[in-house]
């Protein structure tokens, strides 16, 4: 019998300083909608609180290192969207 092998994925860990809450959900609502998209809502774990820093920490994306040219594009737009709306770029940091 042979063993189907599983495709690799791809984890990122995204970062928007001072995004609000609300709106990291409202990104990860949006970016959910991609078929094989998992997001994860990281919190923030700094020790001291801080009024102005925002309750989550970073967004995890993960998904297949096989997944369409038409759906990379689709997550870039989305936050493109969302940095431009706020007036600064997102943080990308490819996870292990």
């Amino acid at each position: 019998m042979m063993q189907k092998t599983l495709p690799e994925t791809i984890a990122e860990k995204l970062i928007l300083k001072g995004l609000s809450l609300a709106v990291y959900r409202e990104v990860a609502a949006h970016l959910r909608q991609i078929v094989g998209l998992e997001v994860e809502l990281e919190p923030q774990r700094s020790p001291a609180f801080d009024y102005h820093q925002s309750q989550i920490g970073a967004m995890i994306i993960r998904y297949p290192e096989t997944f369409t040219a038409e759906k990379l594009q689709i997550i870039t737009d989305i936050l493109t969207f969302y940095g431009d709306r706020h007036g600064q770029q997102w943080s990308r940091e490819k996870l292990s």
